[in-house]
């Protein structure tokens, strides 16, 4: 589940950064269906919208690095607890904003909320729809990519039936009371991105019997 989704919540980021890459290099599509200031904002030229769209470029680009280094052998060298506060803390704000905005205009497009002043209905069906909407859907999935990786890389991890039956067939020299990853070694060819102990390290004709990449 936590490589998926991780996957899935990188393209999430690449593709809104796509789009506002594409604004601020002078594209004008679906820049109605945003509406409201930031379409004033967009249209009236300058630099400084030039400028605001390539920062939210850049974020996004960031956001999709750090889905992907969840996941992928390079993001081991980002400390653990850096990555998961960071992806965590994003997830957090992707979600929040996302699901608030898109709650508040539902309610208004329901006639729950009677909002002051004219509205862009048609935008806000647009906000609904896709554009807060996407906010939401990245930061879920970011969220389950990064409970993936915590349970993935988390000390302790339980064990299956196959992997405690391995627990019980000491390797020849190995020292005692080493931790789970030493056990787990023959069972984990789909986790290559886990990180394995000094022992296991040190002994990598183990690892290259397993087909793993330490």
């Amino acid at each position: 589940m936590g490589t998926v989704t991780a996957y899935a919540a990188a393209i999430a980021a690449f593709a809104y950064a796509l789009v506002d890459l594409y604004w601020a290099l002078g594209g004008r599509a679906l820049l109605s269906t945003v509406g409201g200031y930031v379409e004033q904002f967009a249209r009236r030229g300058g630099a400084l919208p030039v400028l605001v769209a390539l920062a939210a470029t850049a974020a996004k680009v960031a956001g999709g690095l750090i889905a992907l280094a969840l996941v992928r052998p390079w993001g081991r060298v980002v400390p653990r607890g850096w990555l998961m506060a960071g992806s965590a803390g994003a997830s957090v704000l992707l979600v929040g904003y996302g699901g608030v905005y898109v709650l508040l205009e539902a309610l208004v497009l329901s006639g729950v909320i009677h909002p002051e002043g004219s509205m862009d209905r048609t935008a806000l069906r647009w906000h609904v729809a896709l554009w807060d909407l996407w906010f939401l859907v990245w930061g879920i999935l970011l969220a389950l990519a990064t409970v993936g990786y915590w349970r993935r890389t988390a000390t302790g991890l339980p064990r299956d039936a196959a992997a405690n039956r391995a627990s019980t067939k000491r390797s020849r020299g190995r020292p005692p009371n080493l931790p789970v990853c030493c056990d787990l070694i023959p069972h984990l060819e789909h986790e290559p991105e886990l990180t394995f102990c000094a022992w296991c390290t040190a002994h990598p004709a183990r690892l290259r019997a397993a087909r793993i990449r330490c």
